[in-house]
């Protein structure tokens, strides 16, 4: 058995790849999954503290039931389970190893696959990466002092220092919440005149009433300007504000690395959305063989797929895989 050439190679390793693998496993399909970092990466970079919005059996995949504590999920809930989806199906996946570049192989509808550690072949591909892996930056003088970070993990270590952050929808307000209630003093920089909208809604009202009391100070239509080692500056309405500073979390949001779809000659749409083109019923892009699952067939309109409207997508591509390798159109 060549261990290097899979029917399928779904790039990675998240609850959406997790389903196209088990799919494809179901559909009798040999797979590999091959994720950069480590299983559900994703949802382990999320914040320690992090309830889900979505209720447990929207999460599913597999038909794994997924038990919770609560009504809604938490991270470390999310993380038990996925581990125990992949032990439950035997998950053909390869953590660690990045995918630098897909080209095409040797053989009609062939693919090689480059990794950081291994060269694989494939008849079909399913890129399923999601898309918080690329942060948007500031692009300020000063983001990359170590005192900056994109990514939040837990508060202890912000007890009783002085911290800005940057932004207004789930991440930024868990981020101001849990720092301030461990002891920071806390300081919202907020683009545009409100919280988010989006803002879970068991969460929203605390930190509007947070805001409120003075509690958390926060400067609306507001934007960091330069970062320094113990200062920032900020453009406010009313001009220029100078605050003192020890850590700066900058929950400004994440993009998809489309740059690498287009690198496999995926098209991509002309305008700011920049969505990739595939077909609905199969959600093969215009390259033959390539397929897309999950958030990242939005493009840069990470808000219209998640977990619980993408699993279809899994099902969609491995029939129409399973129906191609069989002779069969449609």
């Amino acid at each position: 058995m060549n261990e290097t050439h899979f029917p399928v190679i779904i790039i990675g390793g998240g609850p959406i790849g997790m389903a196209c693998a088990i799919e494809a496993k179901n559909a009798g399909l040999n797979y590999l999954i091959l994720e950069k970092g480590c299983l559900v990466n994703s949802l382990y970079n999320y914040p320690v503290n992090m309830t889900f919005f979505s209720t447990s059996e929207r999460l599913e995949i597999g038909g794994v039931p997924f038990v919770s504590i609560s009504a809604k999920p938490t991270r470390p809930e999310a993380l038990e389970y996925y581990r125990r989806v992949a032990t439950s199906y035997a998950i053909n996946i390869h953590l660690f190893e990045k995918v630098i570049a897909v080209k095409p192989g040797t053989r009609q509808q062939m693919f090689s696959v480059v990794t950081s550690k291994a060269t694989y072949t494939a008849d079909h591909i399913i890129v399923a990466t999601g898309f918080y892996d690329i942060p948007y930056l500031l692009n300020v003088h000063g983001e990359d002092l170590p005192k900056v970070t994109h990514y939040y993990k837990e508060p202890h270590s912000y007890a009783f220092q002085k911290v800005i952050v940057v932004g207004a929808m789930n991440s930024a307000v868990d981020a101001a919440l849990e720092t301030w209630r461990k002891g920071a003093e806390v300081t919202m920089v907020i683009r545009e005149h409100q919280v988010g909208e989006r803002v879970k809604y068991w969460v929203r009202p605390d930190i509007i009433n947070r805001i409120k009391e003075n509690s958390i100070q926060a400067y609306f239509n507001s934007t960091v300007v330069e970062i320094r080692q113990h200062e920032v500056d900020i453009l406010t309405p009313e001009g220029m504000k100078t605050i003192e500073n020890d850590w700066v979390i900058a929950m400004t949001g994440y993009q998809p690395n489309l740059d690498f779809l287009e690198q496999m000659g995926v098209q991509l749409s002309e305008d700011e959305i920049r969505t990739p083109f595939i077909d609905e019923h199969t959600h093969e892009t215009n390259v033959k063989n390539i397929f897309l699952a999950g958030v990242i067939c939005g493009g840069m309109n990470t808000h219209r797929l998640f977990i619980e409207n993408s699993r279809e997508h899994a099902i969609k591509i491995t029939r129409a895989i399973s129906q191609r390798r069989s002779g069969v159109s449609g």
